[in-house]
């Protein structure tokens, strides 16, 4: 007897009748001869440059001649032109071996390899050995380097890192990396929709439910040592790193502007690096808020001499700043507003600062919750702004508040604004209270035994980014699909019938796409009874996918084998190349086309 159980896979983005004709997009044709590196030496540049600019990228893609490439380089370099730091671009010279339709050994290797064996596999490793030696053995010591890779690049970028020194490098950022991992997208109402627990590393996935990539995960993502030199995009249907099926937005970053989101954040890191002003950051506003309770006084001075400091710095950059005292409801005391974006200079802002006096209170927490609601519905929060809110205290906070505002009120409002990011100082006794507010609102906690001047630079180098995830779930009706009956009408033949309101049904034999239906029904021909497979049903509607039914069956398919990663300690001989699949992989029957199964979004099966 046939047993039926429910499983959930990767969401789509438009039909599947549309994938043969996309992955061949994915094979990019080269239009002319590779060109040389671009090499650029500013008046000040001696014989090392300052800055390599190395960028790795994506499959079948010809060397320097790509968008990617080319994109990212055009981005960055517009903002390294206004400084005086010497600089170098490269297209790292590895294969870059392509996948879809026209390479359909090299995407069932990568697939079946976990893109670490097989021609795709090898690859990859060449990449990572080419970057590992062009980084070990640059004999300019105080030159740093910045890393991007797009794809198959991205996975030779994350790998090298195991393999080099984290001072050398200031950032790398990987685009569709089909070994993406965020924890925070597993199970069936993923913390990420919450935007809660967001890996540190996001900078922008807008899939809430993104958890693996189509190839496995990398775990961990980011080593100890890289944390903060490294950020991921993930564009928002993309079938190798999000949970849908489209390969249009695969290739979508420069039309969809993340490669210039990327370069404001590594334009950025390079400004910190290097100590020079970012032209660059987008204009600042930032609102204080300092708890002003008698508890204070052992604090407040140090506190304020830092908030004038970052408040002149934005008021410099051309930002706002507006300040604010509060303590607790309970005596009777709203939030004070002592200056606003409208109306603080740094004069205003300073003697507000001296009419801060550290007075009263009663319990210790505070009502936090209700002053940041107050403070944000008070101020004009300007489009296209970094917008923060800075707090400064020694106490916990009622939670509710004393009015009623919850903290769901605070963080709701807060992303709604863009998000406004808080960051939060306070005694280490109080740093586990206040993670939970600063991580939903993707701020920061530090205490005051800290250099408070760390905080000053951490918020000035930041940018008014896209959004690190879209929480909201949009309205639509998502299809579903529930399997009939089955039956087997003989020795090789077998029948399925199911009930779905979907408006076409993908059908899937063993991780490969066979074709899609608008019937209620399919037979299936030439099956082998002794060999175990797998049949899985998707309803799919629009752009939105429902919950996958799927189903035993036997198939005319070989077993398939997994091959064994290749060392990346030498060159691979012509000789040890398997361009062609293995005897072992090979299909009695292949189908109309193949695809790998879409990325595991870690919902429970």
């Amino acid at each position: 007897m046939l047993k039926t159980k429910h499983v959930i896979r990767a969401g789509f983005l438009a039909k599947t009748r549309q994938i043969a004709i996309w992955l061949s997009m994915l094979t990019i044709i080269s239009t002319s001869n590779a060109i040389l590196p671009t090499i650029i030496n500013n008046t000040n540049a001696a014989s090392c440059p300052d800055l390599k600019v190395i960028f790795a990228r994506g499959s079948g893609a010809p060397r320097y001649d790509n968008d990617g490439y080319q994109s990212f380089k055009a981005s960055l370099e517009a903002k390294l032109k206004t400084s005086d730091l010497s600089y170098e671009f490269e297209d790292l010279d590895y294969p870059a071996v392509g996948v879809g339709i026209e390479n359909l050994s090299n995407t069932i290797g990568a697939y079946i390899g976990g893109g670490e064996s097989y021609a795709f596999g090898e690859s990859m490793n060449k990449g990572v050995l080419k970057l590992t030696n062009t980084i070990i053995g640059d004999t300019c010591a105080n030159t740093k380097y910045v890393l991007a890779g797009y794809s198959q690049g991205a996975m030779v970028v994350l790998k090298t890192l195991d393999r080099i020194l984290p001072e050398r490098i200031i950032y790398a950022a990987t685009f569709g990396d089909p070994k993406i991992y965020l924890p925070e997208g597993a199970g069936l109402l993923p913390s990420a929709c919450r935007g809660d627990n967001l890996s540190e590393y996001r900078v922008y996935v807008p899939d809430c439910y993104a958890y693996k990539g189509i190839l496995g995960a990398r775990e961990p993502y980011v080593t100890t040592d890289y944390l903060g030199k490294v950020g991921t995009w993930c564009n928002k249907f993309d079938i190798l790193c999000s949970s849908h099926f489209s390969v249009a937005s695969h290739i979508s970053y420069s039309d969809d502007g993340l490669y210039e989101d990327a370069s404001k954040l590594i334009f950025s890191k390079i400004a910190a690096t290097f100590g020079f002003k970012n032209e660059y950051t987008s204009p600042h506003d930032t609102a204080f808020l300092i708890d002003s309770t008698g508890s204070m006084i052992e604090y407040i001075d140090k506190y304020k001499s830092e908030a004038l400091r970052l408040a002149q710095q934005t008021l410099d950059a051309g930002g706002r700043v507006a300040l604010y005292d509060y303590r607790d409801l309970v005596e009777s005391y709203t939030p004070v507003e002592h200056c606003s974006f409208e109306t603080c200079t740094i004069e205003a802002f300073e003697n507000g600062l001296e009419e801060i006096i550290a007075d009263g209170g009663e319990d210790e927490p505070e009502s936090l919750l209700s002053a940041s609601l107050h403070v944000m519905n008070s101020q004009s929060w300007r489009l296209g702004s970094t917008k923060s809110l800075v707090i400064l205290t020694d106490a916990g906070y009622h939670s509710p508040d004393r009015d009623g505002t919850t903290f769901y009120d605070v963080k709701s409002l807060s992303k709604r604004i863009d998000p406004v990011n808080f960051y939060i100082v306070t005694t280490p006794e109080h740093v586990e209270e206040y993670k939970s507010l600063a991580e939903a609102t993707d701020g920061m906690v530090v205490t005051t035994t800290d250099d408070l001047g760390f905080l000053t630079d951490t918020i000035m180098e930041r940018y008014d980014s896209l959004p690190r995830v879209e929480e909201e779930i949009g309205n639509f009706a998502i299809p579903s699909l529930t399997i009939q009956s089955s039956e087997i009408i003989s020795g090789s033949e077998a029948k399925v019938s199911f009930i779905t309101d979907a408006s076409s049904v993908i059908v899937m034999l063993n991780d490969m796409i066979i074709g899609t239906t608008s019937e209620d029904s399919i037979t299936f021909r030439e099956l082998n009874l002794d060999i175990p497979n797998e049949i899985t049903l998707i309803p799919l509607s629009s752009n939105v996918r429902g919950e996958a039914a799927s189903l035993h069956l036997d198939a005319v398919v070989s077993p398939i084998t997994k091959g064994n990663e290749d060392s990346i300690l030498h060159e691979t001989s012509t000789n040890e190349t398997k361009n062609d699949i293995p005897e072992e992989m090979e299909y009695e029957t292949l189908p109309p086309f193949f695809v790998p199964k879409a990325p595991d979004t870690g919902r429970p099966r």
